[in-house]
């Protein structure tokens, strides 16, 4: 224990370090050509951090966002049916987002709690990956094309809560990216791990994603210090403009702050 406190308190002044200022108003999406953002939100089963379960909140910091393509982690219950948490016609209907379809229980909306959704685009293909550990883990891969251009491999995943799982979970990730072929990929998610450096569970995806990029705080959401959502992509300049979106109602939507970035539609090419 007292090289694990020394270790984590290391951790918290780095990554804060890398914390960027509140966001202004965001460009509106299609405002540049040919850039789009994209983000990633655990939305806590639509539980905020007072205690209240309000799934309109959820709906309105994505509306905040105006992302392009989003992924969301605990977006479904975790036991029983895992019914899906959020009124995804509305989503549809107010920020025009559509959810990529999966086989899963009649009212889930996602796999695993995990929920792609996109604005524009045609989806090609889509896996559901179940990842090892003893929590109901998983990966969500979908192939989508965006505004005409080559497709663009997109990653939602949810990482567990142990670092051997962590572990085994980004092995199970990497060894599916070297057996399919090499496209520009985003990696999205919840990844749980807030070490940083040679100790990080990340480490292992540095042979398709490293370096990789700066950690910004995104947990606890009242006052961000973890590092634990991150929006990484195989190929350097894909990403840009990496930032948490830190607003009043962000922090009290869900236990998480969302993390965007801005991808460049131009990169994207075969």
């Amino acid at each position: 224990m007292k090289k694990i406190k020394p270790s984590l308190a290391r951790t918290m002044v780095t990554s804060l370090r890398n914390r960027k200022s509140r966001p202004g108003e965001r460009v509106s999406s299609g405002a540049t050509e040919g850039v789009i953002t994209v983000a990633s939100y655990n939305v806590h089963k639509c539980v905020g951090t007072d205690g209240r379960f309000d799934p309109e909140r959820i709906i309105d910091v994505i509306r905040e966002i105006g992302p392009d393509v989003i992924a969301l982690q605990e977006a479904d219950q975790r036991f029983g049916e895992r019914s899906g948490l959020l009124d995804l016609n509305r989503l549809r209907l107010e920020t025009g987002l559509l959810a990529v379809p999966v086989i899963a229980g009649p009212k889930s909306h996602g796999w695993r709690g995990n929920v792609l959704l996109f604005r524009e685009g045609i989806v090609r293909d889509v896996h559901q990956i179940a990842l090892p550990g003893l929590e109901p883990r998983g990966a969500l891969v979908a192939e989508i094309d965006l505004e005409g251009k080559a497709g663009l491999r997109v990653i939602a995943a949810h990482l567990g809560l142990l670092r051997w799982a962590r572990r085994q979970q980004a092995d199970v990730i990497l060894d599916l990216l070297q057996s399919r072929d090499e496209r520009p990929t985003l990696l999205m998610g919840d990844f749980n791990e807030w070490r940083l450096g040679p100790g990080s569970a990340l480490t292992r995806l540095e042979p398709i994603f490293g370096p990789l990029p700066p950690a910004i705080p995104s947990f606890p959401a009242r006052l961000p210090v973890l590092s634990l959502d991150r929006i990484m992509a195989n190929r350097a300049g894909l990403i840009a403009d990496l930032t948490v979106h830190d607003t009043p109602l962000a922090r009290v939507a869900s236990d998480h702050l969302p993390l965007t970035a801005r991808l460049d539609l131009g990169k994207v090419e075969d």
